[in-house]
């Protein structure tokens, strides 16, 4: 399969090449190259050309989000280059992404501004399981150390999820889905905009059978069913031509069954998880002396609620309730200086507020699984200031320059800073680029508070990043081929002694090459391929897996897409993604004993196609899996095998 993967790779390089015409753009000619790039606001906090960035960055527009045809938005995610996406028991299982070989809780999310990442688990990492793209208009992954602009978590970068704006005249739709393991999906939304206000709001709810989420393969059978509920809403109003509103809210409730763990024994009728989760932002944009001076004042709000229970039964002879609570708020206030039109200066300042709360019963016959543990709820505030210069020369040459401050009272304080170049010849198309920057992750409330593991001595893990690479624009500008190399330190990471106490004890290296390309080779036929080779070594003294590579991390990876529009009414779209082998841990419940074990490669293949009926009717499907592969994403843990579905798009204008 590997070698086919990779065979399909090749050729599908060479036989789009040609097909293009090459033309060189002139310096003169500037103009065209910037028409003909991405804006996006990631790497900068700005809006900006994609040519003009140094950093790693790649989009997921919602053209490409419409033709894939997908729903949710872990399936876009396992065909980026350096992410690779874990989810274990299938859909509605706890879903995490490794960027780069960095740990899950190194990547920081983030959804309008709002910072999504759960204040209420123990790593303040995400769980992407039940993120729908019902409202979604794009999806912008910016990779390497990123706090100087984004403050903590966001030591090996981060994913700025950006919902939808209305900019045309009231439009009214609905969509309905079904398929494999009784899964169904029901939306419907409207949005507009009249003079000074637009808005866009969406409501759904999905509902599946689901899958065993402990490997069948062990014997286990007990599906995980799984159901959520999403609202998203986006409103707009401007005051005048220099003050504009916008509002942001969204809100996710949702329940799953849950396996005890994976492997033998591993089911349970009884366990099930709840969730809860809402953002809401209000942002004031406010444009002075004539563009000089833009501002972005923002409030946000963020809260997850969290509750597990299971019951005893022939497997498991204890029985357990537990509750999570977690707050996060957020004061921003973002300045931009634009005084010479090759200077762009930024200076921030925020203020945030981080709480939590937590309760854990255990009770059975057997003494030594009777136990509680219960955390008060407990906050911190942290106050931040950041400052980064662009310096644009002769539209050549792209500097950015940035350093942050950031206090977090008991957490500590930390100092970071970023660098990047890059340098276009606009002759031959051309940008060579390079990027160095520093990133810390706070202790979290749990890390610190937690009756059994908490340790307020800890200090904030470090990371230190670079980069360094070329792209190279090709055929006017119609296509991209990227090649980077990057290097990650992490370093006072969190660990557990003997005791399980909290300490700061982990370090790890991770290195490797991104070769990324995409080709729009006419206006109906779109190619992308990417390929990772990622070291993620475990550097911790001492330890017993020193200088192996880190669990859930393969060394290869890679992804092929194709989409093509037959006409105006039919569109196909092809996708597939290989992840090589790579190590877990296996876990033996019955010794208490844990092992390393080697996970098999895999390629899974997809196809989508879409069919415009009429103006206001479009029918779609989608085959996941289409070779029915056999695999595993966390040892132990089921997967599905071939699921089909289908739906259809009502859109009444």
């Amino acid at each position: 399969m590997k070698k086919i993967f990779f065979a399909s790779l090749s050729v599908l390089s060479f036989l789009f090449l040609p097909s293009a015409h090459s033309q060189t753009v002139s310096v003169s000619d500037s103009s065209k190259i910037y028409n003909l790039s991405e804006i996006v606001v990631s790497a900068t906090r700005t809006k900006t050309s994609s040519i003009e960035v140094a950093s790693s960055i790649s989009v997921i527009d919602s053209a490409e989000i419409a033709a894939s045809n997908k729903t949710d938005m872990l399936d876009l995610l396992k065909g980026q280059y350096g992410l690779i996406v874990t989810q274990g028991g299938g859909p509605g299982q706890l879903a995490q992404v490794y960027m780069r070989g960095a740990n899950p809780d190194q990547v920081l999310v983030e959804m309008n501004g709002v910072k999504m990442n759960m204040p209420d688990d123990p790593g303040n990492s995400f769980d992407f399981s039940s993120v729908p793209l019902d409202n979604i208009e794009r999806i912008e992954i910016l990779r390497g150390p990123q706090s100087t602009l984004y403050g903590s978590d966001a030591t090996a970068g981060v994913i700025n999820i950006i919902t939808r704006r209305a900019a045309n005249a009231s439009n009214y739709f609905a969509n309905a889905e079904g398929g494999s393991l009784g899964t169904y999906k029901g939306l419907v939304g409207a949005s507009g905009k009249s003079g000074s206000t637009d808005y866009s709001v969406t409501l759904s709810k999905t509902k599946s059978d689901g899958i065993p989420p402990a490997d069948q393969k062990f014997g286990n059978t007990v599906k995980s069913g799984y159901q959520y509920y999403n609202f998203s809403s986006n409103a707009g109003y401007e005051i005048n031509s220099k003050v504009g509103l916008n509002f942001f809210a969204a809100f996710n409730k949702g329940k799953a069954g849950i396996a005890q763990h994976g492997g033998p024994l591993g089911d349970d009728p009884t366990y099930f998880g709840y969730h809860e989760q809402g953002e809401y932002r209000g942002e004031a944009n406010i444009n002075s002396f004539q563009g000089a001076w833009q501002q972005k004042v923002g409030v946000s709000f963020m809260r997850n609620l969290r509750r597990y229970s299971y019951d005893s039964t022939l497997n498991n002879p204890a029985s357990s309730r537990s509750f999570y609570s977690g707050n996060f708020y957020q004061f921003d206030w973002e300045n931009n200086f634009s005084v010479f039109p090759q200077n762009l200066l930024t200076l921030g300042l925020e203020a945030a507020k981080q709480s939590s709360s937590s309760d854990y019963f255990s009770l059975s016959s057997m003494p030594y699984l009777n136990f509680a543990s219960h955390l008060p709820l407990v906050s911190v505030n942290s106050f931040s200031s950041y400052l980064q210069d662009q310096i644009n020369i002769l539209e050549d040459a792209f500097t950015t320059v940035g350093i942050r401050y950031d206090n977090y009272g008991k957490r500590g304080s930390a100092a970071t800073f970023r660098i990047t170049q890059a340098y276009l010849f606009k002759n031959t198309g051309t940008k060579l680029k390079a990027t160095y920057g520093t990133g810390f992750k706070a202790p979290t409330l749990v890390d610190l508070y937690d009756p059994l593991y908490g340790n307020l001595n800890l200090k904030s893990e470090r990371s230190t990043g670079w980069e360094a690479g070329v792209e190279q624009y090709l055929f006017n500008y119609s296509s991209l081929f990227g090649v980077t190399y990057f290097n990650n330190i992490f370093t006072d990471m969190f660990g557990y002694d003997n005791n399980f106490r909290t300490i700061n004890i982990g370090k790890a290296q991770t290195d490797g090459i991104e070769i990324s390309f995409t080709a729009m080779i006419n206006e109906s036929l779109r190619a992308s391929a990417s390929y990772t080779l990622t070291n993620a070594l475990d550097k911790t003294s001492g330890s017993q897996y020193e200088n192996l590579q880190l669990v859930r991390r393969p060394k290869q990876s890679a992804s092929l897409g194709l989409n093509y529009n037959f006409s105006d009414d039919l569109n196909v779209n092809l996708n597939a993604v290989y992840v090589g082998t790579r190590y877990d841990v296996y876990v033996d419940y019955s010794s208490f004993s844990a092992a390393r074990v080697q996970l098999d490669a895999y390629t899974l293949m997809g196809v989508s196609a879409s069919y415009k009926v009429s103006e206001n009717f479009k029918l779609y499907g989608r085959i996941e899996n289409l070779l029915n592969a056999k695999y595993e994403e966390v040892y132990g843990f089921g997967t599905p095998g071939r699921t089909a579905y289908a739906g259809v798009k009502v859109n009444i204008k």
